[in-house]
């Protein structure tokens, strides 16, 4: 089974579903998170020179970032990326636990 290793904790895939509980415990491990993505912006003569970009407060924001510091802004987006799947799986096992639960109290009413 292939371990994901994202922000200095390793992920394994579960085999069972998931469980809102363990979903939560997962999101409680990622403990940096970044918005955006990072891009070589040139080429200068010590090195690329790199971009952070993101979306904050209804506009687009740009950042020069350090070349020293860009693997650890990596992995805090990696940890933003991991957070959203990791609550997407919680809202479809809700909505599925929803939609199973007013199934459920359909199938218990007469009918007239």
């Amino acid at each position: 089974m292939a371990k994901v290793y994202v922000y200095g904790i390793y992920f394994v895939p579960m085999k069972t579903k998931p469980t809102p509980e363990s979903l939560f415990q997962a999101m409680s491990q990622i403990q940096h998170m970044d918005r955006g993505t990072v891009s070589v912006i040139r080429q200068g003569p010590a090195g690329p020179y790199y971009n952070h970009q993101c979306y904050e407060a209804g506009r687009n924001v740009s950042r020069y970032v350090p070349g020293e510091q860009v693997a650890e802004l990596k992995e805090a987006i990696a940890g933003h990326h991991l957070f959203q799947q990791l609550a997407e799986q919680y809202v479809q096992l809700m909505v599925d636990k929803t939609r199973a639960e007013r199934q459920a109290g359909v199938k218990k009413k007469p009918q007239p």
